[in-house]
């Protein structure tokens, strides 16, 4: 049996996403700043598809830009945020993707920024009073936190963000590569100035995305070269990339209810499933519904002998998983945020991550296989 649990990783592309993908591979070639018919086709489908993610999301077409994914539209949140509008403090926390942690420590390395972190607890939970504190305390900053933390699932209240940013003039860039097509986000009353996708975490293609820009907030580009996007993203269009995305952003919006329940009813079986047959497992950050992002779960293991070989037999048994983010995978460094949670390094931890695919058979396998490992190293 075959079974994907790394779904924070990357999704299997929905079949309807394909579709769309392969005809306008086989139909629509064209160059969108091209200004012959088969360019103003391309400059068509391209412009359908923001106005379809813009409808969605509550927001105008005029304010989504394209980009190659998550990281670059992280980056130039991030970069042009403090850069193009004089800020000298950004505010973030140690649980943050590397896209962003990195990003603000070169800057801050190279003298453009003080960066403050954000105290958090021990499920990764952002301490709104220490936020409020570095707010008050500093000329007008950037905050950069994400939604829900692709290691703990774990999610922060945006809203409450979003009032303390208004309140302290601060800009908010609001990380939701986790979480955008699982969430309804409505980007007319949330008060983030920037917000992110990465298509292949909702089940569309890689090496594409967007950038949300709140018409509050004016940046110049990041990567400079023709006119594409509107003047603020060079480079041509990702055109089947960007279709895809659209359908997929699409899919998830028209089928979020059930999959929610689909998948949240999954994560559920198997915590209560790996407490029944694995005495002393843990769970790393919330499990509270109401409070962790439904498609992950992050699970620590009492069984330390075989640590550095327990992800290994998860996939010799057909279960592909992986040991906290997957932007780690391969390396021994260990987790940045399950260290920065306090997480104890004598026990391994699994990220298992789900998505609408998945089934209560493949649980099943999977905490049976779990059992047999950590009874072979009682």
């Amino acid at each position: 049996m075959r079974v994907y649990f790394d779904n924070a990783a990357t999704t299997p592309i929905d079949p309807e996403v394909l579709k769309e993908m392969y005809k306008v591979m086989e139909n629509n070639y064209g160059n969108p700043s091209s200004i012959h018919a088969h360019g103003r086709e391309a400059r068509s489908l391209v412009e359908k598809a923001r106005k379809t993610i813009a409808n969605l999301l509550h927001t105008s077409p005029a304010e989504i830009f394209f980009t190659s994914g998550g990281t670059e539209a992280d980056n130039t949140a991030i970069r042009c945020g403090i850069v193009d509008n004089g800020v000298k403090h950004a505010i973030s926390s140690r649980l943050e993707h590397h896209a962003v942690i990195h990003t603000l420590e070169a800057m801050e390395k190279a003298g453009t920024i003080k960066l403050s972190l954000v105290d958090t607890d021990n499920k990764g939970n952002v301490d709104y009073n220490h936020l409020e504190e570095l707010l008050k305390n500093n000329d007008r900053s950037l905050v950069s936190l994400m939604h829900a933390n692709n290691e703990l699932g774990t999610i922060s209240d945006m809203e409450r963000i979003g009032d303390l940013c208004e309140h302290y003039n601060a800009i908010y860039h609001a990380d939701t590569v986790q979480t955008m097509g699982h969430y309804k986000h409505d980007l007319s009353k949330l008060k983030a100035h920037f917000m992110v996708c990465a298509a292949h975490k909702l089940h569309g293609p890689k090496g594409v995305g967007f950038l949300h820009v709140n018409h509050r907030i004016k940046i110049k580009p990041f990567i400079y070269g023709g006119a594409q996007e509107r003047n603020m993203r060079g480079g041509t269009e990702n055109v089947y990339g960007i279709i895809g995305l659209a359908k997929a952003l699409e899919i998830a919006y028209a089928n979020m209810e059930p999959n929610h329940t689909h998948i949240q009813s999954l994560k559920s079986y198997m915590i209560d499933q790996l407490k029944q047959n694995i005495p002393g497992i843990d769970f790393n950050g919330e499990t509270n519904p109401d409070t962790s992002l439904y498609t992950v779960l992050n699970v620590s293991f009492p069984c330390s002998d075989m640590a550095d070989m327990l992800l290994f037999n998860l996939d010799i048994a057909g279960i592909s998983a992986s040991g906290g983010s997957a932007c780690s995978s391969g390396t021994d460094i260990g987790s940045h945020v399950l260290n920065a949670i306090g997480g104890d390094s004598t026990r391994p931890s699994v990220r298992f991550s789900f998505s609408k695919y998945n089934t209560k058979e493949e649980v099943d396998y999977t905490v049976a296989k779990l059992k047999e490992l950590c009874m072979a190293y009682a």
